[in-house]
């Protein structure tokens, strides 16, 4: 009898209780923190480093993530409120070092004694002490027009906002602050794109004609690589290269949602590329949004938000040596660009406010555009912030203002003398009285080791072939820059 209780005592305790199921909102909750954890690892993580992958919007807004909207409040809930949450665990570890460990609520009385220290009544006091600006701007998308017609767009959104067509780049839409369009079937089916106007500036600065060949030389995330297409009315070739090789899935996602099946992803470094390789033979505009320190979309990026900003490291020793790293890239880049014999149009941009990344890349690159029969163009000409004047021809440059246009932004346009400009719209002061000289065709050598790229992803009707190939026979990777 004795052996049969022992018996059954044991098989009790074998069986553990069953945890009751979660709801679909807990389900829902416990996700989003798994998601925030991860993205607020790999952006404090990059931060610390000066590496980030991304900014905490593309992290946020990656295909990755199920449930956005819940994990991009819990992320900036949690930057907002770090220095807080260090500052409690920081008084935690001293209470369970000072073997205060057996109270009831360890993190209510390191809060607690938080408050006394910074001489604070009230936990709203608190918030507001650490509190970040709030930049509000309007929220502008760009309608893609590869798979769906302005009016449409705007007949879809003016059943929910106030909505109104953008009066300086085309297919761009202006809606209210803060409109939530995360989980709009409008953006989930890749049929609009949020994206800012400066941002959006850029590929039509670049303005390439249907049918060109065109080059994305650093394309991830790939919203610019998309907007040429769509500019281009998918026909001719957009060839979007990139070298990150954590960035080039987010670019390849951005293609295969914009439905676009002009564009050709290849995992390669750009500075690589050789320019009398025929492979780029009939490359006829560049558009170059080189690496930057992205100080003119600090808000927008919610940069703000990272610990390296609120300590005021964007001042410091470090951050400089980094800048000037950048800009000597920027240099070599867009010399680079600027050495493809076939090139008209070459445009040049980045997301930064600093001078050196900016018109100082200009002004030392602009002699060997010019050996090169390049000139400065002006995009938007009507628009009224132009380049700081510290070179000739600085009214030619565009710069938008991080005050003013809530970001920061900087382009710069070479247009070759001797190419064809049968288009004027968005540079109407160009010369285009002169007709067009043909370069005599450079000899190519047939016998030149050609560059290993990847092999095209072409995005269209060869996808459901492409996706039964091996690995291995869709991707070779190029010898990478360090």
């Amino acid at each position: 009898m004795a052996r049969f209780k022992s018996k059954q005592s044991s098989s009790a305790a074998s069986e553990k209780p069953k945890k009751p199921r979660m709801s679909n909102a807990e389900r829902s909750s416990y996700f989003a923190r798994r998601e925030a954890a991860k993205v607020l690892r790999s952006v404090l993580q990059g931060d610390a480093h000066r590496r980030a992958v991304g900014s905490i919007k593309s992290l946020v807004y990656s295909p990755s993530v199920k449930n956005k909207k819940a994990t991009f409040a819990l992320v900036c809930q949690t930057l907002k409120h770090l220095p807080i949450i260090k500052d409690v665990k920081f008084h935690l570890l001293v209470m369970r070092r000072n073997f205060w460990y057996r109270e009831k609520v360890p993190l209510q009385s390191a809060l607690a004694r938080l408050l006394v220290r910074k001489k604070m009544k009230r936990i709203e006091d608190l918030i507001d002490h650490y509190q970040t600006p709030d930049v509000s701007k309007p929220r502008y998308v760009r309608v893609n027009t590869l798979k769906l017609d302005v009016d449409s767009a705007l007949v879809e959104f003016r059943k929910q906002y106030m909505v109104q067509k953008d009066d300086l780049v085309p297919d761009l839409l202006k809606l209210p602050p803060k409109c939530d369009l995360h989980d709009h079937p409008l953006i989930m089916d890749g049929s609009i794109f949020m994206q800012g106007k400066a941002s959006s500036m850029v590929a039509a600065a670049l303005d390439p004609e249907p049918g060109w060949e065109v080059l994305d030389a650093c394309a991830a995330p790939g919203n610019k690589t998309v907007h040429l297409a769509a500019l281009m009315r998918g026909k001719g070739k957009v060839i979007a290269c990139e070298l990150n090789k954590e960035r080039i899935k987010r670019l390849t996602d951005t293609v295969r949602l914009s439905g676009a099946r002009n564009i050709e992803v290849f995992h390669g470094d750009f500075l690589g590329l050789d320019p009398e390789d025929s492979l780029y033979s009939k490359v006829r505009a560049i558009l170059l949004d080189p690496s930057c320190s992205g100080s003119g979309t600090i808000a927008q990026r919610l940069d703000h938000l990272l610990p390296s900003y609120a300590a005021g490291q964007s001042a410091n020793i470090d951050e400089t040596e980094r800048i000037n790293k950048l800009a000597c890239f920027q240099k070599k880049a867009l010399e680079h660009a600027l050495s493809f014999p076939q090139v008209e149009r070459v445009v040049y941009s980045t997301c930064s406010i600093h001078q050196i990344e900016n018109e100082d890349v200009v002004k030392s690159v602009l002699p060997f555009a010019i050996s090169h029969g390049f000139r400065l163009a002006t995009p938007f000409p009507q628009w009224p912030r132009r380049g700081l004047p510290v070179l000739e021809g600085s009214e030619h440059l565009l710069r938008t203002d991080p005050a003013e246009d809530k970001e920061g932004f900087f382009i710069a346009l070479f247009i070759r003398e001797d190419g064809s400009m049968s288009r004027p719209s968005l540079n109407p002061d160009s010369d285009t009285s002169r007709p067009p000289v043909k370069r005599a065709s450079k000899g190519r050598n047939p016998s030149k080791k050609k560059m290993r790229i990847l092999t095209p992803i072409i995005f269209g009707g060869m996808c459901k072939m492409l996706s039964h190939c091996k690995p291995s026979s869709r991707i070779n990777f190029t010898k990478q820059r360090h």
